[in-house]
């Protein structure tokens, strides 16, 4: 028996020595991957914003200006004095540490390139506390309210630039068709069917919107005459963002602020959009960045003051707007001897040169925003359905039981496939086969979604099975559908942790690069794609392009400044899936 077991008594001991060791090793391991990855993001960091050639006093007069107000902002609206003595303790006590130490290893020991110790400072101690008072800031009201309206300028800013390179290669009539005849009609129907308890209208708004798109797509080439592209986004985006923030705000009980929200910065978006072009910006990509900026802006704005409850943080962007500003005006009044940043306006609205100063990642930005747009549509529609049919609609038994087990089985070993046969497989299948083409964001789309659609599909299922089995049975006893218990009670509790797996498979997607060099996408394009079957290049093989160059410029500074714009595409995107998840697992 177990119990007679002559080393029983000391297994406990032995087994808590393993345990504590292990404990320990992968303590150290963790450690060090994080130094290590957290060094190279200091030097590409650095290189990408030349902040070698940064003079202390340029590194005092912005810490001053904007690191400290953002400070105080944080620590007031923490408002807890135990924090405020950690941090100040972590800042001062830092400095001195940070000195003291980089002192020591540069006269005893060793040159550290490229690195003083201000840049240490502000790496090591300064960036670490102000993400920790980020963090515990937002949790207060007023942080929470500051931080949520500059995300809100921010992802306005970026969903508005992303829609305008999104029309670089859709057709922007044929999305005036099938919003004219499709999208319009169905809502209308929709709404009536709403509004008058009329189930039939309600039930038909699906097919004649799909009419209504089959419509439009013959009609493109019978109708000649359309409107200007300006005035089209205006009657299809425009207008519909205004009516929706209007109705949200007049669903607070307000008419006149609804009018006020939805009126006046349309007519500014409207303005902005016709007088851009004097100003040489596109109209259209204007219209859409005051649009989405300005509409949501205006209905946060309103639901604060309205509650009441930490109006001060609204002041969050203009303390951070004007801190940058008076930054600026004391280096220029001082003659502070500044940095010369290799990512800059140019760098991401120009086209790739020979030359390093003049080398910009504008088609790659547009090449990637294109293929992880159809990407992320692809694999998370196939993904999703997949899993939920293989988790809620076969069989666990009998001959379709076997069937799922082995599909289960093939869909794991799918995903530890090496991306390159999936460049293979995207070769043969899609540029060849079928004819999409060689190099182009069609092939490139569908190759990259069958790379990820394995990772989609295994989360998706983890996360529908992590339902309980007690609501379904709920739904059931109340007499819904298969397909009503789905979709009234699976994917909603699912949704949190499905957006999760395809946050974790979109990333891997953006920075893959063997698949795109087999499926022949070109390694540098001097223009952006005007269509889904253009030539195109994406970020990734851009960077890979620069990194061969002989020039020391290219291989550091082009280079890294190509780097930290995929990292902030990259958390952009995944800050923007996570805020979903986060709403989705409140139920707002």
């Amino acid at each position: 028996m177990a119990t007679d077991n002559a080393n029983a008594s000391g297994f406990g001991e032995v087994s808590r020595l393993r345990g504590v060791v292990f404990e320990y090793l992968s303590l150290g391991a963790s450690v060090i991957g994080l130094v290590a990855l957290g060094v190279l993001l200091v030097y590409v960091t650095i290189d990408a914003f030349d902040l070698a050639n940064a003079s202390p006093e340029w590194l005092l007069t912005y810490f001053l200006t904007l690191v400290v107000p953002f400070l105080a902002f944080c620590l007031y609206s923490v408002s807890d004095p135990a924090v405020t003595r950690r941090s100040l303790a972590a800042l001062g006590g830092g400095l001195v540490a940070v000195a003291a130490l980089f002192t020591a290893i540069e006269t005893f020991l060793v040159a550290i390139p490229r690195l003083s110790w201000q840049l240490a400072y502000l790496f090591v101690v300064a960036m670490p506390v102000t993400a920790y008072l980020t963090y515990v800031g937002s949790r207060g009201r007023v942080g929470a309210v500051g931080f949520g309206l500059v995300g809100r300028l921010v992802g306005g800013i970026a969903i508005g630039l992303a829609l305008g390179t999104l029309f670089l290669v859709f057709d922007p009539l044929v999305w005036f068709l099938a919003y004219t005849l499709g999208v319009v009609p169905a809502a209308a129907l929709y709404a009536y069917g709403r509004w008058r308890s009329a189930d039939r209208a309600s039930t038909a708004a699906v097919p004649v919107g799909l009419l209504g798109v089959v419509a439009a797509v013959f009609l493109r080439g019978v109708v000649t005459t359309y409107p200007s592209d300006l005035i089209i986004y205006i009657w299809t985006l425009a207008v519909p963002i205004a009516v929706a923030g209007e109705r949200v705000v007049a669903d607070r009980g307000s008419r006149i602020a609804a009018a006020a929200v939805g009126g006046p910065w349309l007519a500014v978006a409207i303005a902005g959009g016709f007088l851009a072009g004097g100003l040489g910006v596109p109209g259209p990509t204007a219209l859409l960045v005051l649009v989405t900026v300005g509409v949501p802006t205006a209905v946060y704005v309103h639901r604060t003051i309205d509650e009441g409850d930490g109006v001060v943080g609204l002041a969050l962007p203009v303390l951070l707007v004007g801190g940058a500003l008076v930054g600026a005006l004391v280096v220029e009044a001082w003659g502070v001897p500044a940095p010369d940043p290799w990512l800059d306006v140019g760098y991401v609205t120009e086209a790739p040169s020979s030359t390093a100063v003049e080398a910009g990642l504008y088609p790659a930005i547009v090449g990637s925003v294109i293929i992880i747009a159809l990407v992320a549509v692809l694999s998370f529609v196939l993904g999703v359905g997949t899993s939920v049919f293989l988790e809620e609609y076969m069989p666990e038994s009998g001959i379709l039981g076997s069937l799922t087990r082995l599909l289960q089985v093939n869909i794991a070993n799918l995903a530890a496939i090496p991306s390159v046969v999936y460049g293979l497989l995207g070769l043969g299948l899609f540029a060849n086969l079928l004819g999409f083409g060689l190099g182009t964001a069609v092939t490139a789309s569908l190759t990259l979604s069958l790379l990820i659609l394995p990772i989609t599909i295994i989360s998706a299922q983890e996360a529908i099975r992590s339902v309980p089995d007690d609501l379904r049975r709920g739904s059931d006893a109340m007499g819904a559908t298969r397909w009503q218990t789905t979709k009234n009670v699976v994917l909603p509790e699912a949704f949190p942790g499905i957006l999760t797996g395809t946050i974790l498979a979109l990333g891997r997607a953006i920075g893959e690069t063997a698949p795109l060099i087999m499926i022949g996408a070109a390694t540098t394009v001097f223009s952006a794609p005007d269509s889904l079957f253009s030539r195109f290049s994406a970020m990734p093989m851009q960077i890979y392009a620069w990194a061969n160059y002989p020039q020391a410029e290219f291989r550091y500074g082009v280079v890294a400044a190509g780097v930290i714009t995929l990292l902030i595409i990259l958390i952009g995107m995944n800050g923007t899936a996570i805020l979903l998840r986060n709403r989705a697992e409140r139920g707002t």
